[in-house]
């Protein structure tokens, strides 16, 4: 059987981080939620995501695929459902489509048509930006279960303090001496070749991914997770970093999202709590205004290849879009757009050959190489977003 994962109906809910990436490479957890469906299906999976998209994710076809909600994520349950589909089958719950059969020569899918299977169990999915810091927690559990079955962790040196070991996963070139690690209100998983410098404080829930560091002194409490190739330094609180960006220094992020390629500038502050308590309202780029979540606690969304300078202060529920360059005093506006050049002060358009520029340098540092496909979906981002860089 071949599976497809399609960006479903929430998709515009979770930009600005899908203007770069399908639904399905959204990190949550531990891993991406296309790194969970592989996992439990045992299988490969390709993309139905927007056009502008699918040269660097494409979709393949074959005779027999089930496509599939991808702001959902797996569980044995669903997986038994999703194997056993035949043809003219989906499954639902609460009338929102999880999963279907179709073949290669259906050329347009009626449901009317199809017997509809309910799924009545819970589902974890992600359908807004702040239901990837706010549920990371229960990503982080289901995704240790499922990656330490039946494995055993490398030894943690002598020198750490810890309380709850059974909670924690060292792989293979993991490095850590003289941390405290508190496991006792979640599970720490401290991915390959990832460091915990000296002195640090963690408490779970905590995703510590691939070749990641947490830098001498930080206080990390979670659930939190830092993607893969990323340096993290000063407190941090209940926040995603999907990968290869930088928090290096001290400073408060906190109920946050942040893309792969940013960097926060030494210092860098944000807010998650409004001075009055009330309600979190964030930019919806769907009704273009600012909407309510239903949270108290709620803080900075940025989108991939952004940057702020030092000493930059970011105010309760912020949405910075992808490719934006933040610096100077004040607080920047709570929605900045992408390609967005400036501070509290004003802004400018961030041109494409400066932002391409900068990225080349920066993923080269990586050892990876910004390609073509790269350039052509920023080139698309840009245009789309013209209109918010007017108002």
């Amino acid at each position: 059987m071949n599976y497809i994962l399609f960006d479903g109906p929430y998709r515009n809910n979770l930009l600005p981080f899908t203007y770069t990436r399908p639904v399905a490479d959204i990190r949550v957890g531990i891993l991406t939620i296309r790194e969970k469906w592989e996992a439990f299906l045992e299988s490969t999976t390709t993309t139905v995501t927007e056009d502008y998209l699918a040269d660097k994710y494409p979709m393949v076809e074959m005779e027999h695929n089930v496509m599939i909600n991808a702001s959902c994520t797996p569980n044995a349950l669903l997986i038994e459902l999703i194997k056993g589909l035949k043809t003219n089958q989906a499954i639902f719950k609460d009338d929102e489509l999880i999963a279907f059969y179709a073949n290669d020569t259906q050329e347009d899918i009626n449901f009317e048509d199809y017997e509809a299977i309910e799924f009545s169990s819970d589902i974890l999915k992600i359908e807004n930006t702040w239901d990837i810091f706010s549920k990371n927690g229960e990503a982080i559990q289901a995704d240790f279960d499922l990656l330490t079955q039946d494995r055993v962790s490398q030894p943690i040196p002598e020198s750490n303090n810890i309380i709850a070991p059974e909670n924690i996963f060292l792989e293979e070139g993991a490095k850590l001496e003289f941390t405290t690690l508190n496991a006792s209100s979640g599970p720490i998983y401290i991915g390959e070749n990832a460091e915990i410098m000296e002195g640090s404080i963690v408490r779970g829930p905590l995703s510590l991914c691939e070749s990641s560091t947490i830098k001498l002194g930080a206080k990390i409490y979670g659930p939190t997770t830092i993607g893969p190739h990323s340096k993290v330094g000063g407190e941090v609180n209940n926040s995603v970093i999907f990968g290869f960006s930088n928090k290096g220094h001290d400073g408060f992020l906190g109920n946050s999202v942040i893309g792969e390629w940013c960097n926060l500038g030494a210092d860098t502050n944000n807010s998650n709590l409004k001075n009055n308590y009330a309600e979190v309202r964030l930019w919806d780029y769907e009704t273009e205004g600012f909407a309510k979540t239903g949270l108290q606690f709620c803080g900075l969304m940025m989108g991939d290849h952004s940057k702020c300078g030092i000493n930059t202060m970011f105010n309760t529920g912020t949405v910075i879009g992808v490719s934006s360059n933040i610096f100077g005093s004040g607080f920047p506006r709570n929605f900045v757009p992408s390609f967005s050049w400036g501070g509290s002060s004003g802004f400018t358009t961030y041109l494409t050959k400066k932002v391409f520029e900068v990225a080349g340098v920066v993923m080269k540092r990586r050892n990876l190489e910004f390609s073509e496909q790269d350039k052509a979906i920023l080139e698309h981002v840009f245009e789309e977003t013209k209109k918010y860089r007017k108002k």
